[in-house]
């Protein structure tokens, strides 16, 4: 989703973009022409075509270049990169100026093996470079109260939900996300009773809608990492098309490449006015609105409001929508 053109401009309209270091944009000089190649493969291609694509060496030439590229053009920065390569990118992603680290896997914890004499330990990785380090992914409380005390300044939560993972079906593990950060957003109350620090929880994955991202901050998230409803973007990189992070892995592939369509503007998508009424444009009206209803003034009542389970919330009453939707 998340090229260095498309960080500056979420930036700019007040959000947060995350750019993988470890994707097409610092293994190529020219990603474009890539990204193309992608798009334009038959579906059942894409999977071996990601794994070849991914297999060319990170540059760490282009790490610099394309977080400065960002920061000089007005964009806040945050650059991600996967546990096993933290040690190895991070003093290099601070010193290239970015303002956030975000070290993601599909599940992170506080205790990390690996073959190097010493693996990643998250309390000396955050006392040694200067930026705030956000860490997922995470679902339980448990695991979210552990890492928390580590030092870190956000927790990325979920496992599975997101449009492009095939995680649940390839390993059968996954959380459903309300759930999810419901446990992770009791771990942060604790953690800040204890030792007075708040640490952001970031519900990730499964926001399709403006209702998806009202239930993940009423479940208890401070923020939400979104990805195919932004690749709807007509400034999106990738045409309409989207894939994970774990889609490219070179022995066991959990994700696939998704057509979303080109649908709206970013700031439509985000801000409005919206052209449709299935809650994907607009996202931010229908929070203020959500809160309104609610009656939270702000995110911190937001999520203090009663939550209820209502499988069928969403066709009580529409005997008409669905017939009309079924008939066409």
């Amino acid at each position: 989703v998340v090229d260095p053109h498309f960080a500056v401009l979420f930036s700019k309209s007040g959000g947060l973009a995350v750019l993988n270091i470890e994707g097409v944009q610092t293994r190529y000089d020219n990603p474009k022409e890539i990204i193309a190649e992608i798009i334009q493969a038959p579906a059942h291609e894409t999977t071996s075509l990601l794994q070849k694509v991914y297999s060319q060496p990170i540059k760490e030439r282009l790490i610099g270049e394309r977080i400065q590229w960002i920061k000089q053009n007005g964009g806040i920065c945050a650059a991600s990169v996967t546990p096993a390569n933290t040690k190895v990118f991070a003093s290099l992603i601070a010193e290239a100026g970015a303002d956030v680290l975000v070290i993601q896997s599909t599940v992170t914890s506080a205790r990390h093996f690996s073959k190097s004499p010493k693996g990643l330990i998250f309390a000396e990785l955050c006392q040694s470079i200067s930026l705030p380090t956000i860490v997922g992914n995470c679902v339980s409380y448990s695991a979210a109260l552990e890492l928390m005390k580590t030092g870190i300044s956000g927790i990325l939560v979920g496992v599975g939900p997101g449009a492009t993972c095939t995680t649940r079906q390839v390993l059968g593990i996954g959380v459903p996300q309300v759930t999810a950060t419901m446990d992770c957003a009791a771990a942060r109350e604790q953690h800040f009773r204890e030792t007075g620090k708040y640490v952001a929880v970031i519900t990730d994955g499964g926001i399709h809608s403006g209702s998806d991202l009202c239930k993940a901050f009423a479940a208890g998230a401070d923020a939400v990492m979104l990805g195919a409803i932004l690749a709807q973007a007509e400034e999106a990189p990738a045409g309409g098309y989207h894939w994970g992070m774990s889609s490219h892995h070179p022995a066991l592939p959990r994700g696939k490449r998704i057509k979303v369509d080109t649908r709206a503007p970013l700031e439509r998508i985000l801000f409005g006015p919206s052209t449709v009424s299935d809650g994907t444009q607009n996202l931010i009206g229908a929070l203020r609105t959500a809160m309104g209803v609610c009656g939270a003034a702000d995110i911190s009542e937001m999520h203090r409001v009663e939550m209820v389970i209502a499988p069928a919330i969403t066709t009580e009453g529409k005997s008409w929508q669905l017939q009309q939707l079924y008939s066409q």
